[in-house]
C-alpha cells in the first residue's frame, strides 16, 4: 500500500458508509437526498486526490474526513433517537414530508453541512494536524470551489420542470434567499473565530451553540412546505 492509499484508507470508509445510506434510505426520503449529493461531492474529492490535485494531500484528507463525521454522527444521533446538533434537526424533522421538494432537502442539507460542520472540522483538523486554519485556506477553497460547482448541477438536475414551477413559485423565492457562496464565506470566518477562541472555551461553546441554532433557523425556511 502506498502513502497516499494509507492516507485515502478513512475517505474510502466514509464513502462506503455514505453508498450503504444511500443503498439503505427510501429514494424520496430527505436524508438520501442530501446524501446522494455529498456522496457525489466525496467521490468526486476522492478521484481529485487520487490525481494529485491537492498540493497538500494529507491536509485535504484529514478536513474531507472530519467534515463528513460531523454529518455521519448527526445521521447516527437521529438513527438512535438522540437530538442532532440544531442545524441537521430541520432535515430529520422533515425528511418524510410530502410538501417538501427534493431541492430543498439538498440546500437545507448543504446549509447545515458548510454553514455549521465546516467550521467546526476546519477547528477539528487543525488540532488533529497541529496547524493554524489558513494553512488549510487551500484545500477549504478547493473543496468549497468544488460544492459550488456542484449547486448548479444539483439545481439543475432536482428543479422542477416550468410547469410546476410556475405553480409552484415559492420555490423560486426560497432558493433565492439562500447563497452557497456566502454560507462557504461565513463558514471560513467562523472557523477563524472558533480558533481565536480556542482557549476561552466558554466563549466557543456559546458561539457555536449560536451558529448552530442560526444555521438551523436557515435549515427550517428553506424546508417550508410549499404543497400538502
Amino acid at each position: 500500500m502506498t502513502q497516499l492509499e494509507q492516507f485515502t484508507a478513512p475517505v474510502d470508509a466514509v464513502i462506503s458508509r455514505m453508498r450503504a445510506l444511500d443503498a439503505d434510505l427510501p429514494e424520496r426520503d430527505g436524508v438520501a437526498v442530501f446524501n446522494r449529493v455529498y456522496l457525489t461531492v466525496t467521490e468526486e474529492i476522492d478521484r481529485r486526490l487520487d490525481a494529485g490535485d491537492f498540493a497538500d494531500p494529507k491536509a485535504a484528507i484529514a478536513l474531507d474526513v472530519r467534515f463528513a463525521e460531523r454529518y455521519l454522527a448527526a445521521v447516527d444521533a437521529a438513527a438512535a433517537d438522540r437530538r442532532p446538533p440544531a442545524c441537521w434537526r430541520p432535515v430529520f424533522q422533515f425528511r418524510r414530508h410530502p410538501g417538501v421538494r427534493p431541492l430543498q432537502f439538498a440546500l437545507a442539507g448543504i446549509n447545515a453541512h458548510i454553514g455549521h460542520d465546516l467550521a467546526l472540522a476546519v477547528v477539528d483538523t487543525c488540532r488533529s494536524l497541529d496547524c493554524e486554519p489558513a494553512e488549510l485556506e487551500d484545500e477549504f477553497d478547493q473543496v468549497g470551489d468544488l460544492l459550488v460547482a456542484l449547486e448548479e448541477r444539483i439545481r439543475e438536475d432536482l428543479m422542477p420542470g416550468p410547469d410546476l414551477l410556475q405553480i409552484a413559485d415559492p420555490l423560486t423565492h426560497l432558493l433565492g434567499s439562500w447563497s452557497l457562496d456566502r454560507a462557504r464565506d461565513a463558514a471560513w470566518a467562523a472557523a477563524r473565530a472558533l480558533w481565536a477562541l480556542r482557549d476561552c472555551e466558554d466563549v466557543a461553546e456559546e458561539f457555536t451553540e449560536r451558529l448552530d441554532s442560526a444555521v438551523g433557523f436557515a435549515g427550517r425556511v428553506l424546508l417550508t412546505p410549499l404543497t400538502g
